[in-house]
């Protein structure tokens, strides 16, 4: 007769931390527990059940005391990016504003693909006591509550409803989270009642367990097929997308693209796909891109997508190719795969790069068309030297960059997001190490930058503590949210911030005034509700919160104060005033869908609509 399970009386909170401490993950060989900790800001509705389970093992798994659960996703999202989605962190919020405060966040991680984990507190199971604390009531459906908001922003979603249920649940959301093709967010809701609740769970549950991430072997005839399109081809080129990073095949696109000669061009979540300095990379692609890159794209007649989604950023809307163009898509996601009728190659980068590049054994591409990649990258990478340079002219973003650029260690990492800067940066920025850029674009959310650097500082001090974080924001960022620089003071992760002040939003003024409108409510000068325009010292600001700041003047004391804050173990803040209207990187935009009236008063309206439709002629049409 077999003998019985073991099993162990825990409350559902306590089951929730004893397993997130036994799940473990494999990375360069050495054995690693896949949550790395834990975001958190307590309230009624998880401070006494999930608070108490937490406590015991606050020196295994380290739980950062946020300030602001919104900035505490965005930093949970850029630790994993960091760890390439081989780990997560955790975010607690209590039942309410709190949770609700983790919405867009959770949208963020969402649309970046980025695996996090959300528990938090919910109403009472019961109902006893409703109406309760910062409840929202439905009466037609009392079952609805504020937690529901997050199933459109989630890749998983449930609600313990009894004990017993945390058995099936955190397995399935963890492989949510570590899959390949559907990783993202996973959300559950606590109820505060439930929470406490205790339940006998079989030991074997909480048995500790290596996970794999898994590698899909892309089917032989989507390969033959692709390779049948790339050996006709007389201009391939290759998009390499954040799914190269993600699936470790970096050295596998660039040996793809070196045996056959195909020039590479890079998406913004694909940045650091190669060196600046490799003969193939022909830049950024798309609107925020390079004219190299562009110009390769519209030539380009069988067009390899690699671990790319194809937003209108990297597409130009769509109208970035050759309407002739054939297009191959190597995606471990299905969905992102086949778009615009592309040949799917399903499955993972690395083993489809492997695969496609035995099947094209022997081609390679025309010497004509590479050099002629070479040649448009070398004319670009003279615009962008000029671009940087500092000169007798406003201080610009692109100045700041390349000081930067030119001072920072090739491992640092840079973060940037929303506003004016990821084009800035992207075109910009010269590569010096693989992976060491991260422009939030896939969400595009303001208030990342200074809460997405600290979560990258934590993950980068886990494995690099050497490397810095450096942060680009501008004020409208800055204001957004501000309070991680107060968390990374408190930690000891340090963090180099670049606040670049404009005035305001500046790159939506600009896109105001390049579609035929007037400045309005952009520019704090171009408020109508604001009688005088008031200038924040953000240096002053910035040391109230702990950290060493500085205001410059140009970029020849910018790069001063930079090798200072680099020398620095503290949080350093370096505030240079940038111009609004001057200085934007004005080469290597494609076009870009926006939406502008057809019928205005106003006759630079009407022009510009009419310049904007004209060249929706060379949108392709696909699904």
């Amino acid at each position: 007769m077999a003998s019985a399970e073991t099993t162990i009386r825990l409350t559902v909170a306590q089951a929730i931390v004893r397993y997130l401490m036994n799940q473990y993950v494999e990375i360069d060989g050495t054995r690693t527990r896949i949550c790395g900790g834990g975001f958190g800001i307590f309230g009624h509705g998880n401070v006494p059940c999930l608070g108490e389970a937490l406590y015991p093992v606050q020196d295994e798994m380290p739980l950062y005391r946020g300030q602001n659960e919104q900035s505490m996703g965005f930093a949970a999202a850029a630790y994993a990016k960091y760890h390439l989605r081989r780990r997560f962190m955790f975010c607690t919020a209590s039942a309410g504003p709190g949770t609700a405060n983790l919405l867009t966040a959770a949208a963020l991680a969402h649309a970046n693909r980025l695996p996090m984990l959300m528990l938090c507190g919910d109403t009472f199971l019961t109902r006893l006591p409703d109406p309760v604390l910062q409840q929202l009531e439905h009466f037609g459906n009392p079952a609805l509550g504020l937690n529901d908001a997050f199933k459109a922003v989630t890749r998983y979603w449930d609600r313990i409803t009894h004990p017993a249920q945390v058995i099936q649940t955190l397995p399935a959301a963890l492989a949510t989270m570590l899959d390949p093709a559907d990783c993202g967010p996973a959300f559950i809701a606590l109820p505060q009642d439930v929470q406490g609740w205790a339940y006998d769970y079989p030991e074997s549950f909480f048995a500790p367990r290596t996970h794999r991430i898994r590698r899909q072997a892309p089917d032989a005839d989507e390969v033959a097929a692709a390779a049948d399109m790339l050996r006709g081809a007389e201009r391939p080129m290759i998009i390499a997308g954040g799914g190269v990073q993600y699936s470790g095949a970096v050295a596998e696109l660039t040996a793809f693209a070196e045996r056959h000669g195909i020039p590479v061009v890079e998406t913004i979540a694909g940045r650091a796909n190669m060196l600046a300095t490799h003969d193939l990379n022909t830049g950024p692609i798309g609107v925020t891109g390079s004219d190299s890159a562009n110009a390769i794209a519209e030539a380009a007649d069988v067009i390899l997508a690699v671990g790319t989604r194809l937003q209108d950023f990297t597409t130009g809307s769509w109208t970035a190719f050759a309407k002739d163009a054939r297009f191959i898509g190597l995606n471990v996601g299905r969905h992102d795969a086949s778009k615009h009728l592309s040949q799917p190659v399903v499955g993972d980068a690395k083993l489809g790069l492997e695969a496609l590049g035995a099947a094209l054994s022997g081609y390679v591409a025309p010497a004509q068309w590479t050099d002629k990649a070479r040649a448009e990258r070398k004319a670009w990478d003279a615009y962008v030297a000029e671009n940087v340079a500092p000169g007798n002219r406003p201080n610009s973003y692109a100045q700041a960059i390349g000081v930067v650029n030119d001072l920072c260690d090739p491992r640092d990492r840079i973060v940037a997001a929303a506003g004016g800067l990821p084009a800035e940066v992207t075109a910009n920025w010269r590569t010096l190490e693989i992976g060491t850029v991260d422009v939030e674009f896939g969400f595009s959310c303001m208030g990342y930058e200074i809460a997405g650097g600290w979560g990258a500082r934590i993950a980068q001090s886990e494995r690099e503590p050497g490397q810095d974080t450096i942060v680009f924001t501008g004020d409208g960022s800055y204001l957004l949210m501000n309070s991680d620089i107060y968390s990374s003071v408190l930690t000891r992760k340090k963090m180099i911030v670049l606040v670049l002040d404009n005035g305001g939003f500046a790159v939506i003024n600009k896109l105001q005034n390049n579609t035929g409108n007037k400045s309005f409510n952009n520019l704090i000068a171009d408020c109508p509700t604001v009688p005088e325009a008031y200038a924040v010292d953000f240096e002053s600001h910035a040391r109230s919160m702990g950290a060493d700041a500085v205001t410059v003047a140009n970029a020849a004391e910018l790069a001063e104060a930079f090798k200072r804050a680099k020398a620095s173990d503290k949080t350093s803040v370096i505030v240079m005033q940038v111009d609004p209207y001057e200085g934007w990187t004005t080469e290597g935009h494609a076009w870009w869908e926006v939406g502008t009236p057809e019928v205005s008063d106003n006759p630079d309206v009407r022009e510009k609509h009419a310049e904007i439709e004209a060249e929706r002629a060379k949108q392709r049409q696909g699904v």
